[in-house]
C-alpha cells in the first residue's frame, strides 16, 4: 500500500480495483497511505495535523491505533518531518556490535569483543 500500483509486479490495477470493490475498507485505507508518505517525505509538517484528522474521521481501529501513537509523541514526528538528522550511524554500529557478539558467542570474554572492535573501525578508517 505504500508503493504506486504501477510499481508492484505481483498486483495489477484491475485486480485492486476488484479487492477495493469488495472490501471498500481498504480502497480508504489505500487513499489515506499516499498522503501520509507525502507528508513524510515532501517535508510539509504543517499537512500532518490535517492528515491526522482526516485519517481518524476513516474509523478504522488500525489507523486511528497509528494516529494515536504518532499523537504521543507530536514533537518527535513533526521534528522528524523538518529536520534531516537521523539516528542511522548509531544504528548501523549497534547492528556491526551485535553481528561481532553473535559470530563470538561463548568463545571469549569482553576484552576479546572490545578489541575486535577496534580493530574493525581502525581498518575501516584506514582502508
Amino acid at each position: 500500500m505504500y508503493r504506486p500500483i504501477d510499481k508492484i509486479s505481483s498486483i495489477s490495477a484491475e485486480q485492486l480495483d476488484r479487492i477495493i470493490g469488495e472490501y471498500p475498507v481498504i480502497g480508504r485505507v489505500y487513499d489515506a497511505v499516499p498522503g501520509f508518505k507525502q507528508t513524510l517525505l515532501g517535508k510539509k509538517e504543517s499537512e500532518l495535523d490535517k492528515w491526522l484528522e482526516e485519517t481518524d474521521s476513516l474509523e478504522i481501529d488500525e489507523l486511528s491505533s497509528f494516529t494515536n501513537g504518532i499523537r504521543r509523541d507530536i514533537a518527535a514526528v513533526k521534528n522528524a518531518i523538518l529536520l534531516d538528522y537521523n539516528n542511522g550511524l548509531a544504528e548501523g554500529s549497534v547492528n556491526k556490535l551485535k553481528v561481532v557478539k553473535r559470530v563470538m558467542y561463548g568463545r571469549n570474554g569482553f576484552e576479546m569483543l572490545k578489541g575486535k572492535l577496534l580493530r574493525l573501525e581502525l581498518k575501516r578508517k584506514i582502508n
